[in-house]
């Protein structure tokens, strides 16, 4: 089976084809009536309103680069989930080491050597740095001028999650809220968040049909 895809450079349209092989675990789109638009951020890019930026061409890993770097792990991962660096685009990940004084409402100052070593390491491995699939969907949802602190913020993020109800996160005991990947998405660690991972704690496999 064939599904169109439409594709937009610069101000040019044309219509492409993709396999059931190729949408891989991005299967579910389309299904849903979204319109996805691939392609950058360039100035003569059209989007159809409420458009979200898809998988540039070329992307060919599926999810997030999972975390490799110590340093990171044991900084930020000793506190809360080690948020793989491509779940944000350079640009938020910049402004969080900027303001790590108020980090969420706690002081998470580190020493500047540190923070130079974090710098580096989340630049280089952004979403909008990365060759996964996930990440460059991330990016690509985010406009320009934008730089979200909180994963749960893009407007990936918010189109995959829309349907879930408070009980199943915010209300379950076992979960609390969104930033919780882990409570979910049985290989979170990894970098992979696929729909057919997801258990969500007291009600097993979500099913958004």
């Amino acid at each position: 089976m064939l599904l169109p895809i439409v594709l937009v450079l610069g101000t040019t349209a044309a219509a492409v084809m993709a396999s059931d092989d190729e949408r891989g675990e991005y299967g579910e789109r389309g299904e849903r009536g979204e319109t996805w638009v691939y392609g950058g951020h360039g100035a003569d890019a059209v989007l159809p309103s409420g458009a979200f930026m898809g998988e540039p061409v070329g992307s060919s890993r599926r999810g997030v680069a999972p975390v490799a770097n110590e340093l990171y792990q044991e900084d930020c991962g000793g506190c809360h989930f080690a948020y793989q660096p491509g779940l944000l685009p350079a640009r938020s990940w910049d402004r969080m080491l900027g303001g790590l004084a108020d980090h969420f409402g706690e002081n998470a100052e580190l020493p500047g050597d540190e923070v130079k070593v974090l710098r580096d390491y989340l630049m280089a491995n952004a979403a909008d740095a990365s060759d996964y699939r996930r990440s460059r969907k991330i990016a690509g949802s985010i406009m320009p001028e934008e730089a979200p602190l909180r994963i749960s913020a893009t407007p990936y993020f918010v189109r995959k999650h829309d349907e879930l109800p408070r009980r199943v996160v915010q209300d379950n005991p076992d979960v609390r809220s969104f930033s919780n990947c882990s409570a979910c998405h049985t290989r979170a660690e990894a970098g992979s968040y696929r729909e057919g991972e997801i258990r969500i704690p007291g009600y097993g496999r979500w099913d958004d049909d």
